[in-house]
């Protein structure tokens, strides 16, 4: 065994414990947790070996932060857990394209380029691939970054991207600071200061924005709503249907979401209420037998006593297809109307047509084929004071689009509200609280506050910096009360720009690689033309 591959293998695994630490809230490891893989890619190699580099730096991002994401692939198909972890590895470089990227373009801005140039290169690479080639789980680097409670207010000034940005570029700073460092007493002192200064400052001016920053104050005479949410901690739907029936199942869930929702009304003065994803198992307001209907109406009913509207998670159809919806019902009135979800999960919720036969439905037979709704739509939330708030729904994998919450912004949302099933994280909190953050940075990014309802962990009230002010547990039943105010939101740079970092680091990436690779016949020096005509002497 070569010293080269105890060293390589030390330089991986050293960034696998770093980064672990940094997803479970070890922020200030961000900063630092690429340095040995950067090490690793600064040695020589042959592009096969840089290749498979790359490709072995996909298994290590995931092994180190998504393990429990194997843990849930595992559960929802009713596998072994390794066989779980095994199509977690097989699918790493489809879950995180953009570190192959940014490993190959850094390792093919090589030697001849200043170390800055090679590093914007990287960083933008990995950046613009993400905003290009949406993720499944929607993570980027800078979700590590939320326990930093000023640093990810930058998120309003360019979404998450600005901080994967920051982080990849002070990693790349204290990577050359740490090179120079090691070559010796005859390294100038400006060598040394420059990438270390660059690595310090950049969270710092963020930190001084973030710190500038404010959210509006409970004490601030603007309007208040206030959401009671209902974390009923019922999961395992089919093992209850298998043992109790499909009835006494959604007796059961109905008999306590009324007696949570009572409280949260009665006793605790809810403007609204909300219930989490597919809590109502069956269409509404199209049912599809007389047991439905009368389900209908004993939903409505229990509406029209408490007097404040319900939202929950229910289906939804037509003459084609069923959706994952989400029901606003108003006192007196009914069904106001269904947010249809609008990005579904791959293979659970939704078959791409082309792959969709009788062998995927016997190899798969829990793939779901609901079909997308048709993008964001805010609805109004009438208040029983008189007041009507209009307010955008984002169902479970909505809220890692940012697109989705930036557009309800624009139509005139002034609050998000979210829903998820995260029952199948059961085994592993890991991912239930890292899809909070995920969600959390979309008030940062749109300034808007949010009310989020999952059916057992981590339903939260979130004001408009991020910040939880009241919370339900994992694997808890909770009913979680809180009042946020609802001014009218100052439009920030991602709404009125959109997600506009990702194609800027595109665009400055194509730029250095045209000038890169451009053939070097374009830059020959041609021929100069004679000076006169030729004398025959």
């Amino acid at each position: 065994m070569s010293k080269a591959w105890v060293r390589a293998t030390g330089a991986v695994v050293l960034g696998v414990v770093l980064l672990a630490l940094y997803a479970r809230g070890s922020w200030g490891l961000g900063f630092v947790a690429l340095l040995p893989w950067l090490w690793w890619l600064d040695q020589p190699a042959s592009w096969s070996r840089r290749l498979l580099r790359a490709w072995a730096l996909s298994l290590a991002y995931v092994l180190a932060a998504f393990t429990w994401f194997g843990t849930a692939i595992a559960h929802y198909a009713q596998w072994p857990q390794a066989q779980g972890q095994a199509v977690l590895l097989l699918i790493a470089p489809l879950l995180q394209p953009q570190l192959i990227v940014w490993a190959l373009v850094r390792q093919g801005m090589d030697g001849r380029h200043r170390p800055w140039l090679r590093a914007w290169a990287a960083a933008a690479a990995w950046v613009g691939i993400e905003w290009l080639c949406p993720k499944v789980l929607g993570d980027t680097l800078a979700h590590g970054l939320y326990p930093a409670a000023d640093l990810r207010q930058a998120a309003a000034l360019g979404g998450t991207a600005v901080l994967t940005l920051t982080l990849l570029l002070a990693n790349e700073a204290l990577a050359h600071h740490l090179s120079q460092w090691g070559s010796g007493w005859k390294v100038r002192p400006r060598a040394l200061l420059v990438p270390l200064g660059l690595a310090l400052a950049l969270p710092l001016l963020l930190l001084a924005y973030g710190a500038s920053r404010e959210a509006p104050r409970l004490d601030a005479g603007l309007p208040l709503l206030r959401v009671g949410l209902v974390q009923a901690n019922i999961a395992d739907y089919e093992g209850r249907r298998q043992s109790q029936g499909s009835y006494a199942v959604v007796r059961e869930v109905l008999d306590v979401h009324y007696a949570m929702s009572y409280d949260a009304v009665e006793r605790q003065r809810a403007d609204a209420v909300l219930w989490s994803e597919t809590i109502y198992p069956t269409t509404f307001g199209q049912p599809k037998s007389e047991a439905g209907a009368q389900l209908d109406q004993e939903i409505a009913s229990i509406v029209n006593a408490a007097g404040v509207p319900f939202v929950f998670g229910t289906y939804d159809r037509d003459a084609t297809a069923e959706y994952n919806a989400a029901a606003f019902v108003q006192p007196q009135q009914g069904l106001l109307g269904l947010y249809r979800k609008t990005r579904l999960f791959p293979f659970t919720e939704q078959v791409p047509a082309w792959l969709d036969g009788p062998l995927l439905q016997r190899w798969l037979p829990w793939a779901g084929r609901w079909q997308p709704g048709s993008g964001a739509r805010v609805f109004p939330l009438r208040l029983r004071d008189g007041r009507e708030l209009p307010v955008q729904p984002l169902i479970c994998r909505d809220d890692v689009d940012p697109s989705l919450a930036i557009a309800g912004a624009r139509l005139g949302a002034r609050a998000l509200l979210t829903m998820s099933n995260d029952a199948w994280f059961s085994a592993d909190p890991l991912g239930a609280r890292l899809h909070q953050a995920v969600a959390a940075f979309r008030s940062i990014e749109t300034g808007l506050p949010q009310f989020r309802v999952t059916t057992n962990g981590y339903s939260a009230v979130i004001d408009a910096r991020g910040t939880v002010h009241a919370a339900g547990d994992f694997g808890q039943r909770a009913l979680v009360v809180g009042a946020l105010p609802v001014p009218e939101p100052t439009p920030t740079l991602p709404v009125r720009w959109g997600n506009w970092v990702g194609p800027l680091c595109l665009a400055s990436l194509a730029g250095l690689l045209l000038v890169r690779w451009r053939p070097l016949r374009g830059w020959a020096p041609q021929p100069a033309a004679p000076l006169g005509w030729p004398l025959r002497v």
